[in-house]
């Protein structure tokens, strides 16, 4: 089971890494970033059907084609885990040496949206305040390990628990024993 985790795990960072620097990359040459948005969730979601895969790969190759809902949210959770985790590390190195002023750009556009969709002076400055505590976090690599995690666990969580509810399958050996 361990090998098939950190397999389909490493396949899934790798993935979501590849598509997180292609969107950072995107979102400087995209003054809008709506297409490294779509680019960076696209990934998320290829990167964790690695969680489905490999779920199913386990049930049906390891585990003679049954799962628990327990034990296939286990094997999905500590995929989604190593995915996770690739994730935050690759945006540590991307951030701090390639886009260190990315929260400066993301304050402006954001700032700038809000005035262009015709917001409020009270809502803009709502957005400010949000944004500098954001800012703030990010003045620590705890700070942007945490926002980071936070920024890809939702997507993986939702795509574990779909998996596990869809391959969970109760093992054929009462009926095998019926059967006989």
């Amino acid at each position: 089971m361990k090998k098939n985790i950190w397999i389909f795990g490493l396949f899934s960072g790798l993935i979501v890494a590849i598509f997180m620097v292609v969107s950072t990359a995107l979102c400087y040459n995209d003054p809008n970033f709506e297409s490294s948005m779509l680019v960076g969730y696209a990934g998320m979601l290829l990167a964790f059907s690695f969680v489905f895969v490999g779920i199913k790969n386990y049930r049906d190759k390891f585990n003679n084609g049954a799962v628990s809902f327990v034990q296939a949210l286990k094997i999905g959770g500590l995929i989604m885990l190593i995915g996770s985790t690739f994730y935050v590390v690759v945006w540590l190195f991307d951030y701090y040496l390639f886009v260190p002023d990315f929260m400066d750009r993301y304050t402006a556009h954001v700032i700038t949206q809000a005035k262009a969709e015709g917001d409020s002076p009270a809502e803009i400055s709502k957005q400010v305040a949000e944004l500098a505590n954001y800012k703030e976090m990010y003045s620590s690599p705890i700070g942007v390990i945490l926002l980071t995690y936070m920024e890809i666990l939702p997507v993986g969580i939702i795509v574990t628990l779909i998996s596990a509810l869809i391959l969970k399958r109760k093992s054929n050996a009462g009926e095998t024993a019926i059967a006989a």
